[in-house]
């Protein structure tokens, strides 16, 4: 029977650091050493991107390593099929670390949802986050999800309203996403975007709002900043920082040895 490995890591007491990782980026062989790495580095949960040639939501960074992923090789199908291998140990050590997948809705319906969803769990996919699939609309696709033991995780942003907070608590299996600013991904330091307190009083009301965990991605790129959102929330999220350090690798075991170094700065 499917163990979804985010739901059995979320009963722990316990702070996430959380890893964005885009698949094959910056080379082609990469995926499998970072993801051995970032789980040897203390990665909790690792979202994998699913690259899209026209990523609106993401900043400069996150949407030049989709376009690389996709010169690179990467489609969805070779996407499951890099985490069935990195799960079946085959090119590195078996891959324990909870998989969530991140991106748009647009690949995931041109393979489509049913057969997505069933390739997913049989790559040992654990979980999904589509940001434009927004709460109200995904009803079917979240049924279908949670029937496949996936978790599905939605966004909040700092606009959100509280009763929207709760809905979005409420459909989210395991916990909901906290965009830290509004924007686009890795464009701005949280410090530029928005003062701590303004901060500090978003993510206290999200807290007011929710019953299950949340956690807290966009601009956070040192330990410092890992600290301070492990005091208002449940886990952090850092992806633009890890890219923009491993992108100067030209060799698969390049990319692994700087996320490995850069990953344990955070932890």
């Amino acid at each position: 029977m499917f163990q979804n490995r985010i739901t059995t890591l979320l009963q722990q007491d316990k702070k996430l650091l959380i890893a964005y990782y885009m698949p094959e980026f910056p080379v082609v062989g990469a995926t499998l050493p970072v993801l051995e790495e970032l789980e040897q580095s203390g990665a909790d949960i690792v979202e994998l991107g699913m690259p899209y040639s026209d990523p609106i939501g993401d900043g400069p960074v996150i949407q030049d390593a989709a376009h690389t992923a996709i010169r690179n090789g990467v489609t969805i199908k070779h996407l499951l099929e890099l985490v069935r291998r990195a799960r079946q140990g085959e090119g590195c050590r078996p891959v324990s670390v909870p998989i969530l997948l991140m991106g748009y809705c647009n690949p995931v319906i041109a393979y489509g949802i049913d057969a997505f969803l069933h390739d997913a769990v049989r790559a040992g996919v654990d979980g999904l986050l589509i940001p434009d699939f927004p709460p109200e609309e995904a009803a079917d696709f979240l049924r279908k999800a949670k029937e496949c033991g996936l978790t599905v995780v939605f966004l909040v942003s700092p606009v959100t309203p509280p009763e929207r907070i709760e809905l979005i608590d409420s459909l989210s299996t395991d916990f909901s996403y906290c965009l830290a600013v509004n924007g686009t991904t890795g464009t701005a330091k949280l410090s530029e975007a928005a003062s701590e307190d303004a901060v500090d009083e978003y993510l206290k009301r999200v807290r007011r709002h929710t019953r299950k965990k949340f956690v807290v991605g966009f601009g956070i790129k040192e330990r410092s900043r890992v600290e301070s959102m492990w005091a208002l929330a449940d886990g952090a999220v850092v992806g633009t920082a890890l890219l923009q350090h491993i992108a100067s690798a030209s060799t698969p075991e390049a990319c692994a040895t700087l996320a490995g170094e850069f990953w344990r700065t955070l932890r």
